[in-house]
């Protein structure tokens, strides 16, 4: 197998298991990571991310477990990827998520992460 796709695969189950470790999963992140959540709220930078989400894992936030399933990776560059996601929350929400993927003299790590909610009918 293609040893940046194991990588990528491995950025995504990091991003899932990480979701309640503030250092953890803003480890991942490029300094300037651009990170739209499921409710809309823009952050741009390692910093802010990291702020915010420290501040929502002390709420009732930090019971919010979500499970993201890879759909499919493209690669733009050899040194980017588009990571495209299904986001699916404990209490039944769903949403698209994507991420974009770089990979800067080192390891790969989120430079964009967006989730729409997704509306079922």
């Amino acid at each position: 197998m293609n040893p940046d796709i194991e990588a990528i695969e491995q950025v995504v189950r990091d991003a899932e298991d990480l979701q309640s470790d503030v250092a953890g999963f803003t480890g991942l992140l490029t300094d300037e990571v651009a990170l739209v959540n499921f409710t809309g709220i823009r952050l741009r930078g390692r910093d802010q991310v990291r702020e915010v989400m420290a501040k929502a894992l002390r709420t009732p936030l930090k019971d919010v477990l979500t499970r993201n399933e890879l759909l499919d990776i493209t690669f733009l560059r050899p040194d980017v990827a588009l990571v495209d996601l299904i986001k699916h929350v404990h209490d039944g929400r769903t949403g698209a998520l994507t991420f974009v993927l770089v990979k800067d003299d080192g390891p790969w790590r989120i430079a964009l992460a967006q989730t729409t909610p997704v509306v079922t009918a």
